[in-house]
């Protein structure tokens, strides 16, 4: 698969969506350890479904990106601002990283913070929300670490295996948050 380097980081990548990566979210959406902490976990996802569901994505005006190994040009997850608001300069955030062998090396805030200087930077946002599940531990820490606050929760709005659990508000401002790669290309200029 070809991937264009829309804004790039140390690490990893931003680069358009390509819906022939449907097969590969597939794999990553029906693998229970990757998608619990998403959404739409308790759906059935076939390949037709994803390309519908990534189409549809597309068509609806989101930024969505494949998120892209440098060194090997290899795609390992996705990102998008979606629910755009253009007059209020507001979206909401959605990210996964669906290869388990970049857990926890950062790569995710990574891609977190290349999406944010788009979203703040190219789409003139001004606040970008996001929601998780309080058991997500590991992408509280990348959120915070990105600059995100929490901002409140819904209290027992998830329920898996029984167990109730709290999803979580956070936010970023751009007044919040320092452009780690676009505001340096176009002041170099």
């Amino acid at each position: 698969m070809r991937y264009f380097k829309k804004i790039i980081g140390e690490k990893c990548y931003l680069s358009p969506l390509n819906i022939a990566d449907a097969e590969k979210y597939t794999e990553w959406l029906n693998d229970f350890e990757i998608a619990r902490y998403l959404t739409i976990f308790s759906q059935q996802i076939n390949l037709q479904k994803e390309e519908d569901i990534l189409n549809n994505m597309i068509t609806k005006g989101m930024q969505i990106f494949a998120i892209v190994d440098k060194e090997k040009d290899q795609m390992i997850g996705n990102c998008s601002l979606f629910r755009i608001d253009h007059p209020d300069r507001k979206a909401d955030l959605g990210i996964f990283i669906g290869d388990k062998n970049y857990w926890n090396k950062g790569y995710g805030t990574e891609a977190i913070l290349l999406l944010l200087d788009y979203g703040f930077n190219i789409l003139n946002l001004n606040n970008i929300l996001l929601t998780l599940f309080e058991f997500n531990k590991r992408a509280i820490q990348a959120y915070e670490k990105a600059g995100f606050k929490y901002i409140g929760k819904r209290r027992k709005s998830f329920i898996i295996a029984g167990k109730k659990y709290d999803e979580i508000y956070m936010d970023i401002l751009a007044e919040d948050f320092n452009s780690p790669y676009i505001k340096e290309i176009v002041e170099s200029n």
